[in-house]
């Protein structure tokens, strides 16, 4: 073997073993990475759920204790819901779930919803809009505290014939030269306690 073919060789070999590194490398990257992305969305998740409902009021993992609902009109969704139980023991606290409340002034209003075993509000947050920037923006926390006045309320307080915005002779505010999105948050949100006073039994059943 002369010296040219050897060095062939030997630079093929180094190739080679610097391919394995690279691949094994950029795996090792790769794995590690979406662990943390995953870890991520986790945590997330878990703190939108307990803006809702305070992790002191349960004990159980709420985030693997869940159960799917397929798509409903009274959620305003076109797909299964995952819906996040909360218990203390045996005892059912509150469910916490996705509805869309399809008919903003600008699109669709996707909601976070928390609502204890006994039909009242945990809370409501606004996850996704397309709201005007000024006006129809005040659903979102940072905002405005509109949204937060959801909390404690349910469809017997105020009665149900009262869940409209002012201006259609209900109990909530509007917003100044905006009005279609409250009406549209306000309506959705009831619709909602109205699908978990009906499915109640179910929600809470066991996990599937």
């Amino acid at each position: 073997m002369n010296e040219i073919t050897t060095t062939i060789i030997r630079v093929s070999l180094l190739l080679a073993a610097f391919a394995i590194g690279a691949t094994t490398l950029v795996s090792l990257t790769e794995a590690n990475t979406r662990d943390k992305i995953i870890e991520n969305e986790r945590q997330t998740l878990l703190a939108a759920i307990n803006a809702l409902v305070d992790s002191n009021e349960y004990d159980n993992d709420i985030l693997t204790d869940t159960f799917l609902i397929p798509s409903t009109r009274k959620l305003g969704t076109k797909d299964f819901t995952q819906v996040y139980r909360a218990r203390k023991g045996d005892t059912p606290i509150a469910a916490v779930f996705t509805s869309i409340a399809p008919n903003g002034y600008n699109g669709a209003i996707k909601l976070l919803i928390g609502v204890y075993h006994d039909g009242t509000l945990a809370g409501v947050r606004v996850i996704k809009h397309k709201e005007t920037p000024g006006l129809g923006d005040k659903i979102v926390v940072k905002k405005s505290d509109w949204i937060l006045k959801f909390k404690g309320l349910s469809l017997i307080n105020p009665t149900e014939s009262r869940w409209k915005v002012k201006k259609d002779g209900g109990d909530f505010d509007q917003f100044t030269g905006a009005t279609i999105t409250p009406r549209a948050i306000v309506t959705a949100v009831k619709k909602a306690l109205q699908y978990f006073e009906k499915n109640r039994d179910e929600l809470f059943k066991e996990a599937n």
